[in-house]
């Protein structure tokens, strides 16, 4: 019986490995490029800077340390210097898209950081696999810049998987909008006319304001804004802006807001405040040919008929009075019913003569 070397037994002793095999090994040194693996070979495994990341310029040092044990892809048995040449990345996105294939098949939601804005769209890796999410599929609204988006996490679900030409393709947008569409049904399930609620301002138009509600807009139009007259709601509004409205009325998939809380309403105490012989105080608000109107309040306007302007006699208002002149006058006569007062500058001034 011949005698077996101690070299020859310990060859025997390790395993034999062919290329495309996965193996497993221990990281036994790391450069900033390249890992060495003891693999159980007679040979350690090598894995490259460029097998190991995409990053062209990464350092391996701080990615891995010694005793850390990975598993690897074999690219060829013996890489010209007596090493075994792995891959890492290979390994990785190949099973990266096994797991992408299946998330395409089961619809699973996926969570990915961005790690590229392009001109057409964003660009996300999983497991070294990359999905591409093209811009009219990044959100349900137009977005013309997708910068925003640069190192955040987003959701998406794959919608088309063909590894072959390399274009596995991301959909955020169909995320939102089903998930709208469920906090729109349960925001009707659980609002009705009459109520108070809570939105954000949107944005704010000539015409309104629009406020998201949580599923759903409302519209505030300018008409609902305030008691008074409301002449720009740029001025009273501004996107982002928490707020606080009734909801007037809803009609299908429209819900009509307003500001106008009926136990604010200025009529409520009127005929009290402005009792007929009572003098008050008021803003010249606009002016006709035939009078002035006059706010007393916000929502509370009178009527200074010409002929009531004076004891001499006026032509046509705008030759004694103007547009935002504060003025006291009288009042002569209050229809609680119709919202209507009249006033008179004239009866002051008899009464002042009578006096005198």
């Amino acid at each position: 019986m011949s005698e077996v070397s101690f070299e020859q037994m310990l060859e025997e002793s390790l395993k034999t490995i062919r290329t495309g095999e996965v193996v497993e090994g221990t990281v036994i040194g790391v450069k900033e490029d390249e890992i060495i693996l003891n693999i159980g070979y007679k040979s350690d495994g090598i894995i490259s800077r460029s097998e190991y990341t995409n990053e062209p310029n990464a350092d391996l040092t701080k990615m891995v340390s010694v005793g850390d044990t990975m598993e690897a892809k074999v690219l060829k048995v013996n890489d010209g210097e007596g090493q075994v040449a792995l891959t890492y990345k290979r390994l990785a996105a190949e099973r990266g898209s096994k797991r992408l294939e299946e998330a395409f098949e089961n619809r699973e939601v996926l969570t990915a950081k961005v790690a590229q804005v392009l001109d057409g769209g964003l660009s996300v890796v999983i497991d070294e696999s990359r999905i591409f999410i093209p811009a009219s599929l990044v959100s349900d609204t137009y977005e013309k810049n997708l910068e925003k988006y640069a190192g955040q996490e987003i959701e998406f679900v794959i919608t088309e998987f063909n590894p072959k030409r390399r274009r596995i393709i991301g959909d955020r947008k169909q995320l939102l909008v089903e998930r709208k569409a469920q906090m729109q049904k349960e925001l009707f399930e659980r609002i009705a006319v009459g109520d108070v609620v809570e939105g954000v301002v949107k944005n704010v138009t000539d015409f309104g304001a629009f406020i998201d509600l949580g599923g759903a807009d409302g519209l505030l139009h300018i008409s609902e804004m305030s008691w008074g007259r409301v002449e720009n709601p740029k001025k009273l509004f501004k996107a982002g802006e928490k707020l606080t409205v009734l909801i007037k009325d809803i009609k299908g998939d429209k819900i009509a807001l307003s500001l106008k809380f009926p136990d604010t309403n200025p009529w409520l105490d009127a005929g009290e405040k402005y009792a007929v012989g009572n003098i008050v105080e008021g803003r010249v608000a606009r002016m006709t040919d035939f009078g002035a109107f006059v706010e007393l309040e916000p929502g509370v306007d009178a009527l200074l008929h010409v002929s009531q302007i004076s004891r001499e006699h006026v032509e046509k208002p705008s030759d004694v009075l103007s547009v935002g002149q504060e003025i006291t006058a009288k009042v002569v006569d209050l229809n609680e019913k119709d919202k209507k007062i009249s006033l008179s500058m004239k009866a002051l001034e008899t009464a002042q003569a009578s006096e005198e």
